[in-house]
Formats: structure tokens, C-alpha cells, sequence
């Protein structure tokens, strides 16, 4: 009997000391890099175990930035499943009526609601009386809470509704002149925008376009100069203004003969029946908001879940308690943390990396974990493209970024097969954003190492 307790005594030992090894090569990593301890958060657990490895300022609540993506994305696919698709669809009422009931889809585009618009032309609804439009799917709210009102024309945080559609964003043409004299500005399809043209044909392409939502939301300032042609996106600041100008666009082209309004109304539960349909897979937002970050996806997701746990409108509200059931289903408890969009990109979201490491340690056991952790990116794509290529498939993982702020959280693979959940956020105002990365690579380098 002593002798068993010898040996228990011995494994404990090698065990504490693996950890104090391990434990001094991480604050070693820290301290060179020359970014202050307080400012940095990591968690580190071993997914089999629970076992903590790793741990730095792991309670400190901090903006996750968009790793935020990992635990709202995990609430939403479990919700909707993951065979779920964003599916708009025409009907066509006993009044001879058309009721266009939107899902929100991130993915709905201009040629959609043409091709809705000719299959209900084939079934021989040529004459409506009244074409309605039902976004009740999704609540008006279509911006973040605390997002930079400043950063609006940026096209990685468009508006987002019911009436997503060409991803929200409205093409603009910019092309050259004569030396010296105004650029010539053109939008992709007419929408009610004034330019205030200061760019002028000049030697080299250098183009920005600014808008003052206090003075006139509708008037963009373009200025710099242009030598070619170039294309720009820029988001639509009224999404339902732009989708009903896209709906006329359709009815017109199919020649269906409707003069009257679009109005929005609610589909009737009775004396209406489907005419035709086009749907996107979750599967396509999932890959965008785990690989390329969107942000239209993430948020339209999150959403959607939402409303689809209370059987009723989609808001962030709803969303939270989808979220909130979840984080009770796996066993992670959420009420220190602060969630206010889907998508990470207000700084009024705050999370510490016990509980990212925590969610992510219970997510590894869920269902859905293993097609969800191969369609996160691995080194060398999506938002990891040019970084720590020698980590190939060994490491899934989600970068976040904002003012001052660099985070990565994820599952990597030791180099002796262990999987780790980690979460690393870098909060620190004085260090440039390349060395917050330097960091946290060489931090994901050391767990590499760990074993």
C-alpha cells in the first residue's frame, strides 16, 4: 500500500513540475516580448481534462473582439441546426396577392429576387394585386450596439436586417478624365446617393470616401486622385430603400405588370400558398464567419437563432437567451461576462479567457464539434493566411482585432497529439499590432511545445 501511494506521490510530483515547466516558459515568452503582463489575458486547459495549463490575468474582462464569434456562432448552429438554410419565399394568396417572406438570408441577391419574381411568372401570376414584403423574421435594429458611428462607410461593418441583400453593399465606379480635372463617379444600379466629387485624374489611384451622418447621410464625400478605373464597394445606409429599389428593378425586368406599392405586412397563416423559393445554407455563413470573419453573417446568425428559440422575431435580446440556454445545456456559466452583438465588433462586449476556454473545452464535446472545427481556419487561410504556416492543420483558430486590441482563441495540437483549448487577448495601447501577434504566436508556439 505505501508503495502504491509512493508511486501516486511520484506522478503528482512530475505533474506539478510539468506545469511549473511549463508555466515559466509561457511567462518567459511574455516578459521578452516587452508588452506589460497586466495588459495581456491567456488561458490555457487541456480539452480531455478540464486541467488548467496556463493562466494570466485569466478572470480580467476584456473585449474579445471578434473571437466573440466562437461562442455566438456554437449557440446559433446548435439552435438552427446545421442542416438549417436561410430560405426566402414568394407566395401567392387566394386575392391573387404576393407575399415575399424574407429570412434574412446574408446571401439573397438582386438575380434571387428576379428569379422569384419569373418562377411566380411561369406559374402565371402576371397581375398582382399587391405585392407585400414580410421582414418580420429579424427586428429594425440594423446596426451594432456600441460600433463606431464614425466607421460606417467601412464594408466589413455593413448594416444588416431582414433586408440583407447584395450583401449590403452598393458598387461605385470611379474612372480617370483629363489630367488635373474631376474623376467621373457612377453607381453599379441607381440608389438616392449625392457625391461630393473632389477627386481628380491624377498619376496614381488613391481614393477615399468619407460621409457625415449629421449633416446629410445620403452625401459621400469622394476625394484623391485616380489614373484607372477602380471599383469600390461602399454599405447601404437604408436597406430597405435599397431593397425595394431591387424589387422594382425585378418586376421590371421580368415584365410583370404591377404599378402599386411595396408595402411591408405580415404573411397570413391561412388562404396563401408557396409559388417559389431560393435559399443559401448555414454552412456558407459558417465558413465566412469562421474563416473571413464576417461580420453581416456572424450578426444575421445570431439573430436568427434567436428567433428561432422564442418562435418570434430575431433580436439581440432573443439571441442572448438562446446564448444563455446553451451556456446552461454544456455547463458554462456566462454571468460575468457582457455580450451585446453577434459578431465581436462593439468594445461593450466583455469576456475573460477562462470562460472562452471553458466554452470552447465543453463545445469540443458536443455534436457538432468536429464539423465546426474543420471548417475554422487552419494556418495559412482566411484571417490566419501568412501566419504560422509551420502549424498546418495542427491549429483551428479565430482572430479578433480592434483599436489597441489583438486576440486569438482556438483548439491546437500538441506536438505529441494533446488538444488544447486557448484563448489569448492583448489589450495594450502603447505596442504595435504586429507585436501583439508576434505574441501570441509565440505563445501558441509553446503550447505546441508543451508535453
Amino acid at each position: 500500500m505505501k508503495k502504491i501511494f509512493s508511486m501516486l506521490g511520484i506522478f503528482v510530483l512530475l505533474a506539478c513540475n510539468s506545469i511549473a515547466f511549463a508555466a515559466s516558459n509561457f511567462n518567459k515568452v511574455i516578459s521578452d516580448s516587452g508588452i506589460p503582463k497586466d495588459n495581456v489575458s491567456v488561458s490555457i486547459k487541456n480539452v480531455q481534462t478540464g486541467e488548467a495549463v496556463y493562466e494570466l490575468n485569466a478572470e480580467k474582462l476584456v473585449p474579445p473582439a471578434s473571437t466573440l464569434k466562437l461562442v455566438t456562432l456554437a449557440a446559433s448552429v446548435d439552435t438552427l441546426g446545421p442542416a438549417y438554410k436561410f430560405t426566402t419565399v414568394i407566395y401567392k394568396s387566394t386575392n391573387n396577392d404576393l407575399y415575399i417572406k424574407l429570412s434574412g438570408d446574408p446571401y439573397l441577391s438582386a438575380n434571387d429576387l428576379k428569379t422569384l419574381l419569373a418562377a411566380a411568372m411561369e406559374k402565371k401570376v402576371t397581375a398582382p394585386k399587391n405585392i407585400y414584403i414580410d421582414a418580420s423574421v429579424l427586428d429594425d435594429k440594423d446596426w451594432g450596439e456600441g460600433w463606431q458611428w464614425d466607421d460606417d462607410l467601412n464594408i466589413l461593418m455593413p448594416h444588416f436586417s431582414a433586408y440583407n441583400l447584395d450583401g449590403n453593399l452598393l458598387g461605385v465606379l470611379v474612372s480617370p478624365t483629363v489630367n488635373g480635372a474631376p474623376a467621373e463617379i457612377s453607381t453599379k444600379v441607381f440608389y438616392p446617393v449625392t457625391f461630393m466629387n473632389l477627386a481628380v485624374t491624377g498619376k496614381e489611384n488613391n481614393i477615399t470616401f468619407e460621409r457625415n451622418n449629421s449633416i446629410a447621410p445620403d452625401m459621400i464625400t469622394v476625394k484623391g486622385t485616380i489614373s484607372k478605373s477602380e471599383g469600390f464597394a461602399i454599405p447601404v445606409n437604408n436597406l430597405k430603400r435599397y431593397f425595394r429599389l431591387r424589387l422594382e428593378d425585378a418586376v421590371r425586368d421580368v415584365k410583370m405588370e404591377y404599378y402599386g406599392n411595396l408595402i411591408e405586412k405580415k404573411l397570413p397563416t391561412k388562404d396563401v400558398y408557396v409559388v417559389a423559393s431560393v435559399s443559401h445554407p448555414l454552412a456558407l455563413a459558417m465558413k465566412a464567419v469562421l474563416v473571413k470573419s464576417s461580420n453581416l453573417a456572424a450578426e444575421t446568425v445570431f439573430k436568427t437563432a434567436g428567433g428561432k428559440y422564442i418562435n418570434g422575431t430575431g433580436s439581440i435580446p432573443a439571441a442572448l437567451e438562446m446564448f444563455d440556454a446553451y451556456c446552461k445545456k454544456i455547463g458554462v456559466n456566462p454571468e460575468n461576462i457582457k455580450i451585446v452583438d453577434g459578431s465581436g465588433v462593439s468594445k461593450n462586449n466583455l469576456m475573460s479567457a477562462d470562460f472562452m476556454t471553458d466554452f470552447l473545452s465543453a463545445q469540443a464535446k458536443q455534436p457538432y464539434f468536429a464539423s465546426m472545427q474543420k471548417i475554422m481556419a487552419t494556418s495559412g487561410e482566411g484571417t490566419l493566411t501568412d501566419r504560422m504556416l509551420y502549424f498546418k492543420e495542427n491549429l483551428r483558430a479565430k482572430t479578433g482585432t480592434l483599436s489597441d486590441i489583438s486576440a486569438i482563441a482556438g483548439y491546437i495540437t500538441s506536438r505529441n497529439g494533446t488538444l488544447y483549448a486557448f484563448d489569448i487577448m492583448i489589450n495594450d495601447a502603447k505596442s504595435r499590432p504586429i507585436d501583439k501577434k508576434v505574441l501570441e504566436e509565440y505563445i501558441i508556439r509553446a503550447i505546441y511545445l508543451n508535453d
